[in-house]
């Protein structure tokens, strides 16, 4: 890919259309190309606006497509070696007495195999369940994203971000929530990740994490608005901290 080509990924970067190697190059590429990081910067903000106006929720019928699939998934069928043409006469066979031990070691070999067979079958059955919970979970969420996105009553205020980085807050009074969308943030540091805050007339109470891995994302704070008057962003160790611990990199005010 020529550098005139990571030109023209500055939209589908801002919507999260990228692949992780193609992000990857744009990232390092708009840390030195002042023009993408504007327009990327213009076409998030943009693209929170078109949120406003217009939202559409998961539908009933695609969950329902997923959970089937994710229950109907079945392992691959061992595979059989193929059957001879003929089959010669059986051969004489002697009885052979055969030592105690090994009758033992033959019993121990298929209960451990069972064992490890039941094991499997466990394993895979609560993958299956973990799986089914983070995708309600992640489906509730972007439920409740698309919903103060597209509130009524929705007011966002844009500001600029330490390092050249951009970020929305999306604020609904009737739904008493909030989402931040960032665009073009730095990556934290190695152990660190990006913690969200309510300022509540100075007091900052946690408003969940971002994810390290991502530079440009929308997040749902966690927690409702109350009385905050405003957000902030803080550098946390991984997991996030029950204060902060360092000065925050941003204090955005709610809008009014």
């Amino acid at each position: 890919m020529t550098t005139s080509d990571l030109h023209t990924l500055t939209g589908a970067y801002a919507l999260h259309a990228l692949g992780e190697e193609e992000r990857d190059r744009f990232e390092r590429h708009a840390a030195d190309c002042e023009a993408c990081a504007q327009e990327v910067r213009e076409l998030t903000a943009t693209a929170a606006r078109l949120g406003l106006a217009e939202a559409a929720g998961i539908t009933p019928e695609l969950k329902a497509r997923v959970m089937r699939r994710i229950t109907t998934v079945r392992q691959e069928a061992p595979r059989t070696a193929p059957a001879t043409p003929a089959t010669p006469p059986a051969p004489v066979l002697r009885r052979v007495r055969r030592p105690r031990g090994l009758s033992r070691w033959a019993l121990a070999a298929c209960v451990a195999a069972a064992a490890a067979f039941g094991g499997t079958a466990v394993w895979q059955h609560d993958r299956a369940r973990e799986a089914r919970t983070q995708a309600r979970d992640a489906e509730r969420r972007t439920a409740d994203l698309t919903a103060v996105l597209a509130a009524p009553d929705a007011k966002s205020r844009t500001a600029r971000l330490a390092g050249g980085a951009g970020g929305t807050v999306v604020v609904s009074a009737a739904r008493d929530e909030a989402v931040f969308i960032s665009s073009g943030m730095a990556k934290p540091p190695s152990g660190k990740v990006y913690q969200l805050w309510f300022d509540d007339a100075g007091t900052m109470r946690s408003a969940g994490l971002m994810d390290p891995h991502r530079t440009s994302e929308a997040v749902l704070l966690d927690g409702k608005l109350a009385k905050a008057s405003g957000m902030g962003i803080t550098v946390e160790p991984a997991g996030g901290s029950a204060r902060p611990t360092s000065a925050p990199l941003a204090v955005l005010e709610f809008p009014a």
